[in-house]
């Protein structure tokens, strides 16, 4: 069975294809493109071109925003593709982008190819109610769906996954921190596979400072831009998403690599906001939590940036979180362990892991079309996803009332 995974990003598209076999997934082709000039039906033909004329089965579209009525992964038909596009307004970078990926997928593979949608809402899916609701008005808020979702489930559920393979022996109900930071951002605390919180809410814009978005931000402020700056929704919206963060911080540019390298003002108080807002997340999901067994850390920036690493637990020892300097600086674009390793003192591992959605996507198109064969998904990253979505109707039945 050849999967083919599409993850269109708020910036940049990765393509991979992964085969099914006795033993696990194997990866046959992959081809990212951060800001793909490219029209897509060019890069599209670029990644088949390397299969050698092996047909793909199933095509898996990473999906930001399901709503409260996509709650897991399933066929993609009229329906489920009509409510991905009602939805867009709420995930403006991400779901246009990834219906137009579905359509450039149906024009060059054909129709007989079954699509499957993979949400990154529908891991957070059975969040608590407490960390589920905002302080609004109660029928306001369940007629209007006005909640936090939580987006990045498909990086956040992969790093989990890979932890508990490379720390097997940690306790079943483990208290874990996971950070993917890349062009968007987002923490999340979980207890034993399952979010208890995460930083994004009812759009992807909540929560960390990101390369163009502003995470937190006080409502009264919207509502002055409005009145006194006489500013309309759309410019709003293009602000908030587009031209804040890093970028609007900095004056200068989006990208950590460029703001890590720059002498400018502008540029390292950018980073120390950055730095300073997932510190006092973490901080704040310790309580949650009641304490920490591991903090794991994921995407562009997560994986390349020690000195990101470094400056978001500075200070942390007092929770059990400490580093050992050679073993983060040591820790780019590869996967490591990066605390101190032998301490005789209560702490939390730390690691640095690459982040790899396909496999997510290919297990749950696999499972979708029920072509799982015995071995193409590993039993701890099975558990542990079906553990973050007991909550999840069946894949068959993706309408459901949450």
């Amino acid at each position: 069975m050849i999967v083919l995974t599409v993850n269109a990003g708020s910036s940049s598209i990765r393509l991979q294809v992964l085969q099914a076999t006795g033993t696990g997934l194997q990866r046959l082709a992959d081809l990212h493109y951060a800001q793909p000039e490219q029209p897509p039906e060019e890069v599209l033909r670029e990644l088949l071109s390397r299969l050698d004329g092996k047909p793909v089965d199933v095509i898996a579209h990473r999906i930001v925003h399901g709503g409260e009525r996509l709650l897991a992964s399933c066929l993609i038909d009229e329906q489920v593709e009509r409510e991905i596009g009602r939805l867009a307004p709420l995930a403006p970078l991400h779901n246009p982008a990834a219906l137009a990926w579905l359509a450039t997928c149906r024009s060059l593979l054909g129709s007989k190819v079954p699509h499957v949608a993979v949400f990154d809402t529908a891991f957070y899916a059975g969040l608590p109610e407490v960390a589920r609701h905002y302080a609004l008005p109660r029928e306001l808020a369940a007629r209007a769906g006005l909640r936090r979702f939580g987006f990045h489930g498909l990086a956040h559920q992969r790093l989990l996954q890979r932890w508990r393979q490379l720390q097997p022996g940690a306790p079943a109900d483990a208290r874990v921190i996971s950070l993917q930071l890349g062009a968007g951002c987002s923490i999340t605390a979980s207890r034993g596979g399952a979010p208890l919180d995460t930083s994004m809410g009812f759009s992807p814009l909540e929560g960390l400072v990101m390369a163009t978005r502003c995470g937190d931000l006080d409502a009264g402020l919207l509502l002055h831009m409005q009145r006194e700056l006489a500013m309309g929704a759309g410019e709003i919206d293009r602000l908030l998403n587009g031209a804040s963060g890093l970028l609007g911080v900095s004056g200068a540019s989006a990208d950590m690599r460029v703001l890590l390298q720059s002498g400018d003002a502008a540029a390292r108080f950018a980073v120390e906001l950055y730095c300073y807002r997932a510190r006092k997340y973490v901080g704040a999901y310790l309580a949650v939590l009641g304490g920490i067994d591991a903090v794991l850390f994921g995407g562009g920036v997560g994986e390349h940036a020690p000195v990101v690493r470094e400056r978001i637990l500075d200070g942390l020892e007092w929770a059990g979180i400490a580093l050992d300097p050679r073993a983060n600086q040591a820790a780019i674009g590869a996967e490591a362990r990066i605390d101190p390793v032998g301490t005789t003192a209560p702490q939390a591992t730390v690691w640095v892991i690459p982040v790899d959605e396909a496999v997510v996507l290919a297990q749950q198109a696999l499972q979708a079309t029920g072509c799982v064969c015995p071995g193409s998904v590993d039993s701890d990253a099975l558990r542990l996803t079906q553990q973050g979505a007991t909550s999840m109707p069946a894949a068959a039945k993706p309408f459901a009332t949450p």
